[in-house]
């Protein structure tokens, strides 16, 4: 998962390629350390590149952050958006089917979870505010299969709905947080430990209730 640093004062790469190991690096310093902790110059130095270079290529710390952000936040919007729509006959359970996108949208740089779920990002600024955007985006959609979810059991609360969804982007920060320290584990992998999870959850429900 970590990106190896490259030699530094190489001399001849193609910008498109530099830009690229800049974001690589940048998205895993921001999504380990956060907004508050990462630096220009850590980054700079994991690529082996200068500051004034990134400086040059990205601006100042928050536009690189939001370069970061942006492919991260489209591609786990577009992940959630797909596998809500690909509800058919025999297909897995939407929850299950939304945990396998996120879990293949991350595939190869888990750390970019957190590059949108960062708490240490500063109060009213443009970093916020559009990290924010991505996820009030990925909530609604939440929002919306936790109602319908919670419909097929006879329960239209729209206060259960919302502490569903609270719950839910709660679990998959804990899920992507795991999958961070079992490097092994692949996206079907743990797709398939998400089925079992769900099972047992969907049991203990049950017997729950019956005693209820």
């Amino acid at each position: 998962m970590t990106t190896p640093p490259a030699k530094a004062g190489t001399k001849g790469v193609p910008r498109a390629e530099r830009e690229r190991q800049i974001l690589a690096a940048a998205t895993e310093e921001f999504g380990r350390g956060g907004y508050e902790a990462t630096t220009v110059a850590a980054v700079a130095a994991r690529v082996g590149v200068t500051k004034p270079l990134l400086h040059q290529y990205f601006g100042g710390k928050q536009d690189l952050y939001l370069a970061c952000l942006e492919p991260v936040g489209e591609r786990l919007l577009g992940a959630v958006r797909a596998a809500m729509a690909g509800d058919s006959p025999g297909a897995p359970s939407t929850p299950l089917r939304v945990m396998d996108a996120l879990f293949h949208a991350l595939d190869g740089q888990r750390e970019a979870w957190f590059v949108l779920y960062d708490p240490t990002l500063p109060p009213d600024s443009d970093a916020a505010r559009r990290a924010a955007h991505y996820r009030k985006a990925i909530d609604g959609l939440a929002a919306t299969g936790s109602a319908g979810l919670l419909h097929t059991t006879g329960s239209d609360d729209p206060l259960d709905a919302d502490a569903l969804t609270y719950a839910w982007r709660g679990l998959c920060t804990a899920l992507v947080r795991w999958w961070i320290s079992h490097p092994d584990e692949s996206p079907a992998a743990m797709t398939r430990r998400c089925g079992r999870l769900f099972a047992a959850a969907r049991s203990l429900g049950a017997a729950e209730g019956e005693r209820i």
